[in-house]
């Protein structure tokens, strides 16, 4: 077995860890037992970069029993969970993820995944993606998990120079409509508590980017008793917010308010330096997008004139004239760094998505162009209505007269 982790001992508490996500994780699971009895992935290598969590783990279990020889790389590094990387590394899956892994060893462990030249590649955030096509490598295919990555390939597909299918599993609607609605809406909130344990009730919370992402961040922070005001470039979803309730201004109109800051827009300094001498003394500075470049971090290091830990996660910078600002996670994904991600019943949706995608990929690439392609129809449906049927839920179906009238224009009033 080939791994680099942070301490084996700890496979125990992850096997427990994982045990719990299974029970969260039916559609997922029920998809495993399928292909553990088949082997669709016999004799193939899939290497994948994702946020090592107890969700990931179920998704590699599922893959590994499916066939494959798994290597797993962490797409973040602070958001491994180190008990699950352990528990995977002893249960024959090669994880190469620790915890608070430098820049250095983050890239040094893409290149240790890719060097098994895998037939098939799983990322999230196209980092992986990236590097195979520097590396010239050429799997059979690959697949996507986020907005961030999705948007990397296109660019790469639009110039031309991508080198095989990826399946754009964040734009799936099992995915997208749930994942980055209630799933990041969630555990943002979760991930801003645990590091602060602050009230959300009365505070003025700037949500910058009103995708599904911020969408599901601001209905929750607004549950909780939050003003919510919404930073958005783009007039339709501006509008939307507007719609849906909430206060829109630009930002530098709404770094004057803002209590707590989260960015979800996948794009960079859209927190920027220009606006912190306008923040109150006291405001939190919190990220929820793929990468650390959302909010402007270092020039908040360059005009700091201290900087201090006040506990797990929190710092403090204080700027000249005694005004001071608190950065979470480091400005990286607050979620994922401060809390554990996703719950494991959304994941469900998106990893069952996931298997699935890679199991087309085996059958399918020969038909297959160097493409971004949606994962199929069919295949979306299919994880919608397991899930439901998980969850002990029927729904109804059109009468031979309904899928008439739904396929003909003849008839009207």
């Amino acid at each position: 077995m080939e791994y680099k982790i942070k301490d084996i001992k700890l496979s125990d508490k992850g096997r427990k860890q994982l045990a719990w996500a299974e029970a969260h994780m039916p559609a997922l699971l029920y998809i495993k037992g399928e292909l553990s009895g088949r082997k669709p992935l016999s004799r193939l290598t899939v290497s994948a970069m994702l946020h090592v969590t107890k969700e990931t783990g179920v998704l590699m279990r599922a893959i590994k029993a499916a066939g494959a020889e798994v290597y797993l790389a962490a797409s973040n590094p602070l958001s491994t969970q180190d008990d699950i990387a352990a528990a995977l590394a002893s249960d024959g899956i090669h994880v190469f993820a620790w915890r608070g892994q430098s820049d250095a060893d983050y890239y040094k462990n893409i290149r240790i995944v890719l060097q098994k030249r895998p037939q098939i590649i799983m990322d999230d955030g196209a980092d992986l993606h990236a590097a195979a096509h520097k590396m010239g490598l050429i799997p059979l295919g690959g697949t996507e998990e986020t907005t961030t990555g999705v948007t990397r390939l296109r660019a790469l597909e639009a110039e031309g120079s991508l080198k095989y299918p990826v399946i754009a599993v964040n734009d799936a609607k099992t995915k997208y409509l749930f994942d980055n609605r209630y799933g990041t809406g969630q555990s943002t909130i979760d991930g801003i508590i645990r590091a602060t344990n602050i009230l959300v009730a009365g505070k003025c919370a700037v949500v910058i980017g009103y995708g599904w992402v911020g969408r599901g961040i601001a209905m929750r922070l607004d549950g909780f008793g939050a003003r919510v005001i919404v930073v958005e470039v783009d007039p339709f979803r501006a509008l939307e917010a507007v719609m849906d309730g909430y206060e829109v201004m630009g930002i530098d109109e709404a770094a004057k308010f803002g209590d707590l800051f989260v960015t979800a827009t996948g794009n960079k300094n859209v927190l920027p330096s220009k606006v912190f001498s306008k923040l109150k003394d006291g405001a939190i500075l919190a990220n929820s997008g793929h990468f650390n470049v959302e909010i402007d971090v270092a020039s908040l290091e360059k005009i700091a004139r201290a900087k201090r830990e006040i506990r797990s996660n929190l710092v403090e910078y204080a700027l000249a004239g005694g005004k001071k600002l608190y950065l979470l996670a480091e400005g990286r994904l607050v979620n994922l760094a401060a809390a554990e991600g996703h719950p494991s019943e959304v994941m469900d949706l998106s990893f069952a998505n996931q298997a699935l995608s890679v199991v087309y990929l085996k059958e399918k690439h020969r038909s297959l162009e160097n493409r971004v392609y949606p994962v199929p129809d069919e295949t979306d449906e299919y994880v919608a209505r397991l899930k439901l049927k998980t969850m002990g839920i029927g729904i109804g179906a059109m009468t031979t007269e309904q899928k008439r009238y739904m396929s003909q224009w003849e008839d009207g009033t």
